[in-house]
């Protein structure tokens, strides 16, 4: 086979059928990264600092948009998963080695921890308004995860979570509207960067909040999914290439939605916050009754897709790296994906402090972020089976962007641990 003739479309994709509609997988990434973590960082950031970090907030749209094109691609034009790909790059065992037990270590960590998050943020915004023990609304939220998972069907999967994501954006848009923020600071605080004194965590937490390892690994598969079974590639991948752009686009909208309501009633009274339940409270004067439902639809819509959406990326990326099958159907996929909603609900059933969970879980995605992007430029130039789409000079030098400040963010943590 030439190196410019890809492979046949895997044989578990070949009845799926060749999907008509540009949006999806692109949606269940923003899905993934629009969690409460990311929720609550936007509010604390307007609420402190106004529109001073805005600019932070659209690079990390931006470097997302330039990964997971990436990601989309390779998987688009091989029919494999980064994790496969990686498998067969790599030639040398002890190199070989070293990166599966990193990946499914890190992966493994990250995931589990970012789902006792996501299940404890998606529980508190039921318990806010539903008069019933917070491990058993865990234990219903868990239950969910659960059967949407083990449905094995990703029409269904990417139906639940559009319809999410656009209820999140539709909140948040529309609060922005009632709020009428400053939008000449929060323009000034785009194309003006600035990082106010004791901001630098923050801007790290933003970023960190966004730019997802294991959404790298997600994105290669879920494009097969969509369009596995498109004998046209090149029409898959334009597919592909919309999608990304629209959907973490409509992801990073949301984000600067949260942080504009922030700053336009928090900030400008004075008010701090410690969670996203501060701006129910905040907005109760312009909202009236409809502030908890605001904050219960937003925050419930937010921590569902993500908790759903990190099991699929843990399962994804631990299948892929030791070369089991990533089909939603298989039982060793379904085993990591169950596992991983099982720890999240432990988690929040066993009261550990979601807080803590968040920072351990943002401090690993901080960390392993750089070395992911290396293994992902890597594989973009090194994959034989890419043939000419592999990256350009163009590509290269915004993923060399991307790795530079991420490396750099990553040794400032490292330096704040020690």
């Amino acid at each position: 086979m030439s190196d410019h003739t890809p492979p046949a479309p895997r044989p578990e994709n070949l009845n799926k059928g060749a999907s008509r509609s540009w949006l999806g997988p692109g949606l269940l990434i923003s899905a993934s990264f629009i969690g409460p973590g990311t929720i609550t960082t936007a509010t604390v950031t307007g609420a402190d600092y106004g529109f001073a970090l805005t600019w932070a907030v659209v690079f990390s749209i931006i470097a997302t948009i330039i990964l997971q094109e990436m990601s989309a691609r390779l998987g688009v034009m091989t029919g494999k998963g980064l994790g496969e790909i990686m498998r067969e790059t790599f030639d040398h065992p002890v190199a070989k080695t070293l990166m599966i037990i990193l990946i499914v270590a890190a992966i493994g960590v990250g995931g589990a921890s970012y789902a006792g998050g996501d299940t404890t943020g998606t529980s508190l915004a039921i318990e806010h308004v539903l008069p019933l023990p917070f491990p058993v609304i865990a234990l219903i939220v868990g239950a969910i995860l659960l059967f949407l998972l083990l449905s094995g069907s990703y029409k269904i999967v990417e139906r639940v979570m559009t319809v999410l994501v656009i209820a999140m954006a539709v909140v948040f848009i529309l609060t922005v509207v009632v709020v009428q923020p400053d939008f000449g600071a929060m323009f000034r605080g785009i194309f003006v960067p600035t990082i106010p004194a004791g901001a630098l965590l923050t801007t790290i937490a933003l970023i960190g909040t966004t730019v997802v390892p294991y959404n790298v690994f997600l994105h290669a598969s879920l494009v097969q999914e969509k369009w596995g079974a498109d004998p046209e590639r090149e029409t898959s991948l334009r597919k592909a290439k919309v999608d990304n752009t629209v959907s973490i686009s409509i992801g990073g909208l949301i984000t600067l939605a949260v942080l504009a309501t922030s700053a336009g009633t928090l900030f400008v009274h004075g008010v701090s916050a410690e969670s996203a339940a501060d701006m129910a409270v905040q907005l109760e004067p312009l909202l009236g009754p409809a502030a908890d439902w605001v904050f219960v639809i937003g925050l419930f819509s937010a921590g569902l897709t993500s908790a759903l959406a990190g099991p699929l990326g843990a399962a994804y990326a631990i299948s892929g790296i030791l070369g089991w099958s990533t089909d939603m159907k298989s039982k060793r996929f379904r085993a990591i994906a169950v596992a991983v909603v099982l720890i999240g609900v432990v988690i929040a059933v066993t009261g550990v402090n979601p807080i803590q969970v968040i920072i351990v879980a943002q401090a690993a995605n901080g960390l392993l972020l750089p070395i992911v992007t290396g293994f992902l430029l890597y594989t973009m130039n090194k994959a034989k089976s890419l043939g000419s789409h592999r990256n350009g000079v163009v590509a290269n030098v915004l993923g060399g962007i991307v790795m530079v400040v991420v490396t750099g963010l990553a040794i400032y943590q490292l330096a704040t641990l020690v």
